[in-house]
């Protein structure tokens, strides 16, 4: 039986520094809380995945592995792999399994027959990187000129930021800006367990931009190996002419690069080109497009993850999933 416990898990994944936030023990753990089950195999002690199974109605489930690094070209271990994976899956009631390749669009090579290319992808496709392996001048000289003034500009007008542990406040932040820019916000409870279980390892930091010791802004930001990840971010309505936010994002760029990150990734913008995002970013209001607006400022390059792909178990209800997802887009 190649499924294993969170603490073999996690040995495993140390002998593979590089491996995904969504792929960490903390994580699965992390939504294990709301209303997921994380399910870690490892075969031959040569590859592995870790798979979340949402529950559905009649004792269905959904299976959901997010960013695994795995082959999809066929092989002999790869083939033993997945027939392992069809194998869990069963045993949970799977519908079908949802895959989000741990690549980038223009590198990954899909050359199997046993997956369906799906049109949803549960994190954001698309996103901006920021190289992060030269000195802080080099990255600095790398943005946009206005972006690097208002990260100056936060340091003249008295801004500071520091490490932060308040997640009450951080959550009532969050609040705030999913209100004003109309996403949806996790619970407290949510932000809470996520600091507990990757802070301790030094995988995760929470902070908070102040003036005069109110506090204006807060991010919090996560690292595995040489990537770190801008995942979650608030401010409130207060002096945000003296541009907190900015140097805050440039504090969490710093601290990534003292944890020895090559990659700084600001996690999701508008699922579009670079010449249409250029294009339509200051008339555009709608969605990511706000946020897109401040990420690009920091110069990073715009990417576009490999498409999910699903592997069914079950036709009908599949399709039935289809025509969910279709009338809601």
């Amino acid at each position: 039986m190649p499924e294993v416990s969170l603490a073999d898990w996690n040995q495993f994944i140390s002998k593979h520094p590089d491996a995904h936030l969504l792929q960490m023990g903390e994580w699965g753990e992390l939504k294990s809380g709301f209303g997921w089950k994380p399910v870690r195999l490892i075969l031959n002690n040569e590859i592995g995945a870790q798979i979340l199974f949402r529950r559905l109605p009649l004792g269905l489930t959904l299976g959901y592995m997010p960013k695994p690094a795995i082959s999809f070209r066929q092989s002999a271990i790869g083939d033993d792999f997945w027939k392992e994976v069809d194998s869990i899956c069963k045993r949970n009631r799977a519908v079908f399994l949802k895959v989000e390749p741990d690549a980038w669009i223009d590198e990954f090579d899909f050359q199997t027959s046993t997956f369906k290319r799906s049109s949803h992808n549960i994190q954001p496709p698309r996103t901006i990187t920021i190289d992060i392996t030269d000195g802080e001048e080099t990255i600095l000289a790398r943005m946009k000129p206005k972006c690097r003034y208002n990260i100056r500009l936060a340091e003249k007008k008295g801004i500071t930021v520091r490490a932060w542990d308040d997640i009450r406040s951080f959550h009532e932040m969050m609040t705030v800006t999913g209100g004003r820019d109309k996403f949806g916000v996790h619970s407290k409870e949510y932000y809470q367990l996520a600091y507990d279980l990757f802070h301790p390892k030094g995988t995760c930091e929470l902070l908070v931009a102040e003036f005069e010791g109110k506090p204006l802004a807060s991010l919090m930001v996560f690292a595995n190996g040489k990537r770190a990840w801008y995942v979650y971010g608030a401010s409130n309505d207060q002096e945000r002419n003296r541009m907190p936010t900015y140097l805050l994002q440039w504090e969490a760029i710093r601290w990534a690069k003292m944890r020895g990150c090559d990659e700084y990734d600001l996690w999701g913008v508008p699922d579009q080109n670079e010449e249409t995002l250029e294009a339509q970013f200051e008339s555009r209001h709608d969605g990511l497009w706000g946020v897109y607006r401040f990420k690009r400022g920091f110069g990073g390059q715009v990417k576009r993850a490999a498409q999910a792909l699903d592997r069914v178990y079950n036709p009908f209800l599949y399709w039935v999933y289809l025509k969910l997802i279709g009338n809601r887009e």
